[in-house]
Protein backbone atom coordinates (compact mmCIF):
# COMPACT_ATOMS: atom_id res chain seq x y z
CA UNK A 1 0.00 0.00 0.00
CA UNK A 2 2.67 2.35 0.91
CA UNK A 3 4.82 1.54 -2.44
CA UNK A 4 1.12 2.46 -4.65
CA UNK A 5 0.56 5.56 -2.35
CA UNK A 6 4.11 6.88 -3.17
CA UNK A 7 3.84 5.83 -6.90
CA UNK A 8 0.56 7.67 -6.99
CA UNK A 9 1.87 10.71 -5.19
CA UNK A 10 5.39 11.17 -7.70
CA UNK A 11 2.62 10.73 -10.70
CA UNK A 12 0.74 13.69 -9.35
CA UNK A 13 3.80 15.31 -8.59
CA UNK A 14 5.61 15.10 -12.30
CA UNK A 15 1.63 15.92 -13.93
CA UNK A 16 1.98 19.47 -11.87
CA UNK A 17 5.16 20.07 -13.07
CA UNK A 18 4.47 19.45 -16.47
CA UNK A 19 1.69 21.54 -16.56
CA UNK A 20 3.63 24.46 -15.37
CA UNK A 21 6.13 23.71 -16.88
CA UNK A 22 8.89 22.33 -14.89
CA UNK A 23 11.47 19.93 -16.07
CA UNK A 24 10.11 20.35 -19.60
CA UNK A 25 11.73 22.06 -22.46
CA UNK A 26 10.18 25.47 -24.54
CA UNK A 27 7.31 23.89 -26.56
CA UNK A 28 6.85 24.39 -30.49
CA UNK A 29 5.89 27.77 -31.04
CA UNK A 30 2.86 28.02 -33.62
CA UNK A 31 3.63 29.25 -37.21
CA UNK A 32 2.51 32.11 -38.51
CA UNK A 33 2.41 33.67 -41.83
CA UNK A 34 4.45 36.49 -42.52
CA UNK A 35 3.24 39.71 -43.91
CA UNK A 36 4.74 41.40 -47.05
CA UNK A 37 4.88 45.17 -45.78
CA UNK A 38 7.15 47.61 -47.93
CA UNK A 39 9.98 49.22 -46.29
CA UNK A 40 9.02 52.42 -44.56
CA UNK A 41 12.06 55.02 -44.57
CA UNK A 42 13.55 56.03 -41.64
CA UNK A 43 13.23 59.60 -40.35
CA UNK A 44 15.47 62.25 -42.24
CA UNK A 45 19.01 62.57 -39.64
CA UNK A 46 18.24 66.02 -37.87
CA UNK A 47 22.05 66.16 -38.24
CA UNK A 48 21.28 66.80 -42.26
CA UNK A 49 17.57 67.50 -42.88
CA UNK A 50 16.77 70.51 -44.76
CA UNK A 51 14.24 73.26 -45.48
CA UNK A 52 12.18 75.25 -48.17
CA UNK A 53 10.42 77.70 -47.40
CA UNK A 54 8.57 80.69 -49.69
CA UNK A 55 5.47 81.84 -50.43
CA UNK A 56 2.98 82.34 -53.70
CA UNK A 57 3.07 85.70 -55.01
CA UNK A 58 -0.06 87.21 -56.54
CA UNK A 59 -0.10 90.06 -59.41
CA UNK A 60 -3.10 91.61 -61.75
CA UNK A 61 -6.41 92.56 -61.24
CA UNK A 62 -7.92 90.95 -58.05
CA UNK A 63 -11.07 89.01 -58.80
CA UNK A 64 -13.75 90.06 -57.01
CA UNK A 65 -15.54 87.14 -55.05
CA UNK A 66 -19.42 87.06 -55.28
CA UNK A 67 -21.21 86.32 -51.67
CA UNK A 68 -22.60 82.49 -51.30
CA UNK A 69 -26.20 82.45 -51.67
CA UNK A 70 -27.33 80.64 -48.79
CA UNK A 71 -30.86 81.63 -48.69
CA UNK A 72 -32.58 78.80 -49.71
CA UNK A 73 -31.99 77.25 -46.23
CA UNK A 74 -32.83 79.52 -43.92
CA UNK A 75 -31.00 77.53 -41.20
CA UNK A 76 -27.61 78.05 -42.85
CA UNK A 77 -28.44 81.70 -43.66
CA UNK A 78 -29.22 82.96 -40.23
CA UNK A 79 -26.23 81.65 -38.89
CA UNK A 80 -24.21 84.53 -40.74
CA UNK A 81 -25.03 88.65 -40.06
CA UNK A 82 -22.78 89.20 -43.31
CA UNK A 83 -23.05 88.14 -46.86
CA UNK A 84 -20.37 84.96 -46.88
CA UNK A 85 -17.94 85.27 -49.80
CA UNK A 86 -16.71 82.45 -51.77
CA UNK A 87 -13.36 81.45 -50.92
CA UNK A 88 -12.26 80.02 -54.50
CA UNK A 89 -10.05 83.50 -54.88
CA UNK A 90 -8.31 84.82 -51.72
CA UNK A 91 -5.69 87.61 -52.12
CA UNK A 92 -3.99 88.64 -48.91
CA UNK A 93 -2.92 92.44 -48.31
CA UNK A 94 0.14 91.62 -48.89
CA UNK A 95 -0.51 90.37 -52.87
CA UNK A 96 -0.01 86.83 -51.90
CA UNK A 97 -2.35 83.83 -52.57
CA UNK A 98 -4.23 81.88 -50.00
CA UNK A 99 -5.50 77.98 -49.94
CA UNK A 100 -2.79 77.04 -52.53
CA UNK A 101 -1.74 73.53 -51.83
CA UNK A 102 2.52 73.15 -52.25
CA UNK A 103 3.76 69.74 -52.14
CA UNK A 104 7.21 67.72 -53.18
CA UNK A 105 6.32 66.69 -56.65
CA UNK A 106 9.35 64.62 -57.34
CA UNK A 107 12.74 63.71 -55.55
CA UNK A 108 12.49 62.38 -52.38
CA UNK A 109 13.70 59.01 -51.96
CA UNK A 110 11.45 55.93 -53.41
CA UNK A 111 11.03 54.23 -50.10
CA UNK A 112 7.64 54.84 -48.23
CA UNK A 113 7.56 57.42 -45.55
CA UNK A 114 5.67 56.54 -42.26
CA UNK A 115 2.34 57.72 -42.44
CA UNK A 116 1.65 61.10 -40.16
CA UNK A 117 -0.38 60.12 -36.80
CA UNK A 118 -1.96 63.41 -36.18
CA UNK A 119 -5.93 63.79 -37.79
CA UNK A 120 -6.41 65.84 -40.86
CA UNK A 121 -9.78 68.05 -39.29
CA UNK A 122 -12.32 69.53 -41.66
CA UNK A 123 -15.56 70.91 -40.03
CA UNK A 124 -18.56 72.65 -41.25
CA UNK A 125 -19.17 75.49 -39.69
CA UNK A 126 -22.34 77.94 -40.78
CA UNK A 127 -22.75 75.56 -43.81
CA UNK A 128 -19.34 76.26 -45.09
CA UNK A 129 -16.42 73.78 -44.89
CA UNK A 130 -13.56 75.04 -42.64
CA UNK A 131 -10.86 74.96 -44.04
CA UNK A 132 -11.18 75.34 -47.48
CA UNK A 133 -8.38 73.18 -49.11
CA UNK A 134 -6.39 70.83 -46.60
CA UNK A 135 -3.49 68.17 -47.05
CA UNK A 136 -2.83 64.60 -46.19
CA UNK A 137 -0.52 61.85 -46.37
CA UNK A 138 -2.07 58.06 -48.41
CA UNK A 139 -3.63 56.16 -45.35
CA UNK A 140 -3.52 59.29 -42.76
CA UNK A 141 -6.99 59.89 -41.03
CA UNK A 142 -9.23 62.63 -41.63
CA UNK A 143 -12.14 63.47 -39.24
CA UNK A 144 -15.25 65.24 -40.72
CA UNK A 145 -17.46 67.22 -38.09
CA UNK A 146 -20.51 69.06 -38.43
CA UNK A 147 -20.59 71.62 -35.88
CA UNK A 148 -23.98 72.64 -37.65
CA UNK A 149 -27.57 72.44 -36.64
CA UNK A 150 -28.55 71.08 -39.96
CA UNK A 151 -27.88 68.24 -41.89
CA UNK A 152 -25.17 67.96 -44.36
CA UNK A 153 -23.44 66.02 -46.79
CA UNK A 154 -20.53 64.62 -47.58
CA UNK A 155 -19.57 63.72 -51.16
CA UNK A 156 -15.81 63.41 -52.57
CA UNK A 157 -15.51 63.01 -55.84
CA UNK A 158 -12.07 61.34 -56.49
CA UNK A 159 -10.63 60.52 -60.07
CA UNK A 160 -8.26 57.55 -58.58
CA UNK A 161 -9.45 56.88 -54.90
CA UNK A 162 -12.77 55.54 -54.32
CA UNK A 163 -16.03 58.07 -54.53
CA UNK A 164 -18.73 57.92 -51.01
CA UNK A 165 -21.26 59.84 -50.08
CA UNK A 166 -22.55 59.98 -46.49
CA UNK A 167 -25.03 62.01 -44.61
CA UNK A 168 -23.84 63.58 -41.63
CA UNK A 169 -26.60 64.87 -38.81
CA UNK A 170 -26.53 67.97 -36.62
CA UNK A 171 -23.30 67.80 -33.83
CA UNK A 172 -23.29 64.00 -35.07
CA UNK A 173 -20.39 61.86 -34.40
CA UNK A 174 -16.95 62.46 -36.78
CA UNK A 175 -16.61 60.10 -39.55
CA UNK A 176 -13.35 59.34 -39.70
CA UNK A 177 -11.85 58.26 -43.86
CA UNK A 178 -8.68 57.85 -45.26
CA UNK A 179 -7.41 57.83 -48.77
CA UNK A 180 -5.66 55.07 -50.67
CA UNK A 181 -4.08 56.39 -53.38
CA UNK A 182 -1.66 59.57 -53.59
CA UNK A 183 -4.09 62.40 -55.88
CA UNK A 184 -3.96 65.79 -56.39
CA UNK A 185 -6.69 67.05 -55.25
CA UNK A 186 -9.76 65.60 -54.51
CA UNK A 187 -13.08 67.88 -54.51
CA UNK A 188 -15.57 67.05 -51.80
CA UNK A 189 -18.95 68.67 -51.88
CA UNK A 190 -22.50 68.60 -49.67
CA UNK A 191 -25.14 67.27 -51.98
CA UNK A 192 -27.56 69.32 -49.87
CA UNK A 193 -26.02 72.86 -50.10
CA UNK A 194 -24.41 73.21 -53.90
CA UNK A 195 -21.89 76.16 -52.35
CA UNK A 196 -19.97 73.87 -49.72
CA UNK A 197 -16.89 72.65 -51.19
CA UNK A 198 -13.50 71.76 -50.21
CA UNK A 199 -10.31 70.43 -51.56
CA UNK A 200 -7.99 67.68 -50.45
CA UNK A 201 -3.88 67.22 -51.60
CA UNK A 202 -3.44 63.69 -50.65
CA UNK A 203 0.12 62.47 -51.34
CA UNK A 204 2.83 60.04 -50.25
CA UNK A 205 5.02 61.77 -48.27
CA UNK A 206 4.86 64.05 -45.01
CA UNK A 207 5.83 67.62 -47.40
CA UNK A 208 3.22 69.70 -48.22
CA UNK A 209 1.65 72.58 -46.57
CA UNK A 210 -1.45 75.02 -48.21
CA UNK A 211 -0.79 78.91 -47.84
CA UNK A 212 -2.25 81.23 -45.15
CA UNK A 213 -3.03 84.51 -44.56
CA UNK A 214 0.34 85.41 -45.04
CA UNK A 215 0.45 83.31 -48.40
CA UNK A 216 3.88 81.93 -47.11
CA UNK A 217 4.61 77.98 -46.54
CA UNK A 218 7.51 75.25 -44.82
CA UNK A 219 8.84 72.38 -46.10
CA UNK A 220 10.96 71.10 -42.98
CA UNK A 221 12.91 67.59 -42.37
CA UNK A 222 13.90 66.87 -45.82
CA UNK A 223 17.28 65.14 -46.55
CA UNK A 224 19.15 67.06 -48.53
CA UNK A 225 18.74 67.00 -52.91
CA UNK A 226 17.02 68.00 -55.76
CA UNK A 227 13.33 68.62 -55.75
CA UNK A 228 10.51 69.71 -57.85
CA UNK A 229 7.56 71.38 -55.86
CA UNK A 230 3.92 71.69 -57.36
CA UNK A 231 1.48 74.17 -56.13
CA UNK A 232 -1.86 73.78 -57.05
CA UNK A 233 -4.74 76.14 -56.78
CA UNK A 234 -8.79 75.91 -57.29
CA UNK A 235 -9.02 78.69 -60.02
CA UNK A 236 -5.53 79.39 -61.33
CA UNK A 237 -4.55 75.49 -61.87
CA UNK A 238 -0.82 74.08 -61.03
CA UNK A 239 2.97 75.35 -61.36
CA UNK A 240 5.93 73.54 -60.41
CA UNK A 241 9.87 75.08 -60.10
CA UNK A 242 12.54 73.08 -59.19
CA UNK A 243 14.83 73.68 -55.88
CA UNK A 244 18.03 72.05 -54.67
CA UNK A 245 18.29 72.06 -51.07
CA UNK A 246 21.79 71.22 -48.99
CA UNK A 247 22.52 69.76 -45.80
CA UNK A 248 21.14 71.62 -43.04
CA UNK A 249 20.16 74.32 -45.76
CA UNK A 250 17.09 76.87 -45.87
CA UNK A 251 16.35 77.23 -49.93
CA UNK A 252 13.89 79.60 -51.01
CA UNK A 253 11.36 78.69 -53.15
CA UNK A 254 8.28 81.46 -54.67
CA UNK A 255 5.58 81.14 -56.49
CA UNK A 256 3.86 83.15 -58.54
CA UNK A 257 0.48 83.91 -60.45
CA UNK A 258 -1.15 86.35 -62.04
CA UNK A 259 -4.81 86.93 -62.56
Amino acid sequence: MMHRALLALSLSVFVFLMACGGGSTSAPEAKHEAKSEAPVAPAVDPAVAATIEGSVKFSGTKPVMKPLSMDATPACARQHSSPVMSEEVVVNDNNTLRNVFIHVKSGLPSQPWPVRKDQVTIDQVGCVYKPHVVGAMVGQEVKFLNSDPTNHNIHPMPRVNREWNESQPPQGDPKVKTFAKPEVMVPIKCNIHPWMRVYVGVVDNPFFAVTGEDGSFSLKGLPPGDYTLEAWHERYGTKEIKVKVGAKETAKAEFAYQG
